[in-house]
């Protein structure tokens, strides 16, 4: 058996073609109408023309005094019937009627309806109304009207009756439809032409693509962003918030009405909205955004050569950014004993010497005064500083400020008890270790043999209601006033103005802002950083 042949697959209509279709279906509707209207309003006044002159007609002949007079003789229709057939064939009428005051015809087209009477009720017209219409008569329908015709005396002497046929009126209306049925289509062509040019523009704007193409690609870039865990957020050319991805809006803080407004309409910071509008492209931007650090690549879009806006990439940072922060501490305190070790290892060698050189009295006097130094300085540290983990971050800074020749002393108004709660001592050894990093930095800049770094670190207060202060003084060169306004900014550093570094201060003011605390620089004889946490944090915005 042969197998049937596939039923070919339904060839889909385009877009453009479908929106062809309907507008030439509305069009034609459309003028259909208006066509419509337009005779039927060009029969109206056609017929308005014919009622005005029908009625002109028999108002002019029941004025006649020939008429008057005829009436009032014994045999009226001897004049009238004459002179009315006359006056319809020069006229052009359908017929002209005169009856008398009984109804009676006196004149009438037809020489046979003389003297009879009419087949519609005369008794109206014999009251003195004047009446038009259109009435059955002998010679089909007909356009008519009636006027009761008056002697001096106002009295009602009889009636004339004028008509023409009501297809003479249609005839005449008939002649305005090449008119009409031209402009109809007219204004189809024009139309066809105007939707043609439609449908090719809109082609054009959607490029070629159809209804479900663009449907399928609007919800594959909906599905793609939302999956995306890095916040992308795009802006066209005059800066207007087009697209924002659920990790976008979070991490800027984005109201729901954002589509469509700018960054600065919808509040956002001066410094987002250089990173977001900025026309080229930019790798790496650091922006702060409520105590977040983000990281942001701004890429600009072109459009067949124009000008498209762009498109802003944000990833969050900022753990990142704390976990790096609190492992740089871990391997400060790693270096710092792995000094010590050294550093011990070198006495030992030294008191080995001194006995196989039978020094045991010097050997024994260097051991006793090498004790009392070191542990003179842990014991200080340990005695101030009760928590053992900001103790031993303190030692490690002391350690690494010897190796790089600068004076390290804490003051004797460091006290730190050893209760404190875990986020403040992350939060503690974040600000100690990026203050002292920068005081040392600074101080060693000039590589000046009095270089010194002193750190205070004080609770004030229990742990209900109570006050970290921690206070960082060096002996650098300072800071420069342009610098200082903004060295607390992402990416503003001491070290590197070209902005690729300055995390680790503006890591202590978010660290103090979003535990409700404040962080200040003063830079007249030495720099001084003061920063302020309180114990329990009222995690407020940076």
């Amino acid at each position: 058996m042969e197998s049937s042949p596939a039923p070919a697959a339904t060839r889909e209509v385009s877009l453009a073609h479908r929106l062809f279709r309907w507008n030439i279906m509305l069009l034609v509707g459309a003028v259909t109408l208006v066509s419509l209207l337009w005779g039927i309003n060009q029969y109206l006044e056609v017929r308005a023309q014919y009622e005005e002159r029908v009625l002109t007609m028999a108002e002019s002949v029941a004025v006649m005094a020939t008429v008057q007079d005829a009436l009032q003789t014994e045999d009226p229709a001897e004049i009238l019937a004459p002179g009315a057939e006359t006056l319809r064939v020069a006229s052009g009428y359908e017929y002209i009627m005169i009856a008398d005051a009984d109804g009676i015809r006196q004149s009438h087209p037809d020489p046979e309806a003389i003297g009879g009477r009419p087949e519609l009720d005369p008794t109206p017209v014999l009251a003195g109304q004047t009446w038009t219409g259109v009435e059955h008569g002998h010679a089909g329908l007909t356009m008519r009207a009636r006027v009761p015709i008056t002697n001096d005396a106002e009295e009602v002497i009889g009636f004339v009756s004028v008509g023409v046929l009501a297809s003479e009126v249609r005839l005449a209306s008939i002649q305005e439809l090449p008119l009409i049925l031209g402009a109809a289509a007219l204004a189809v062509g024009i139309g066809a032409v105007g939707a043609r040019m439609l449908a090719r523009r809109l082609r054009a704007d959607t490029h070629g693509l159809e209804p479900r193409e663009i449907t399928a690609l609007l919800d594959g870039r909906e599905a793609l962003l939302h999956a995306i865990g890095e916040g992308v957020i795009g802006l066209d050319r005059d800066g207007r918030v087009v697209l924002a991805n659920t990790p976008a809006r979070e991490l800027l803080r984005l109201p729901p009405d954002h589509l469509g407004r700018t960054p600065a309409q919808l509040g956002l910071s001066a410094e987002a909205q250089v990173v977001l509008t900025g026309p080229e492209p930019g790798e790496d931007l650091l922006l702060s955004v409520d105590g977040l650090i983000l990281v942001c690549n701004r890429r600009p879009v072109r459009v067949r050569e124009d000008d498209g806006g762009v498109v802003v990439t944000l990833r969050d940072r900022t753990e990142l950014t704390r976990l790096s922060d609190q492992l740089d501490g871990a391997r400060t305190v790693t270096d710092g004993l792995r000094a010590q070790r050294h550093e011990f290892a070198n006495r030992l060698h030294t008191v080995a010497g001194m006995l196989e050189l039978g020094g045991v009295d010097q050997a024994q006097e260097y051991l006793s005064e090498l004790s009392l130094a070191t542990s003179g300085a842990d014991a200080e540290i340990a005695a101030r500083i009760e928590d053992m983990t900001v103790a031993a971050l303190v030692l490690a800074k002391s350690v690494q400020a010897a190796e790089r020749g600068v004076q390290f002393s804490l003051s004797e108004l460091s006290q730190l008890p050893s209760d404190q709660p875990q986020d403040l001592r992350d939060d503690l050894l974040l600000v100690i270790g990026n203050l002292i990093d920068n005081a040392m930095d600074a101080a060693g800049a000039d590589a000046r043999a009095d270089a010194r770094v002193e750190l205070m670190v004080r609770r004030h207060g229990g742990v209900a209601d109570g006050l970290v202060e921690v206070r960082v003084i060096d002996s650098g060169p300072g800071l420069a006033p342009e610098i200082a306004e903004e060295v607390f900014s992402i990416g503003r550093s001491t070290k590197d103005p070209s902005g690729r570094r300055g995390l680790g201060l503006a890591l202590v003011h978010q660290a103090c802002m979003r535990r409700g605390g404040s962080v200040t620089v003063e830079h007249e004889d030495e720099t001084t950083f003061c920063a302020y946490l309180p114990v329990r944090a009222e995690v407020i915005s940076a």
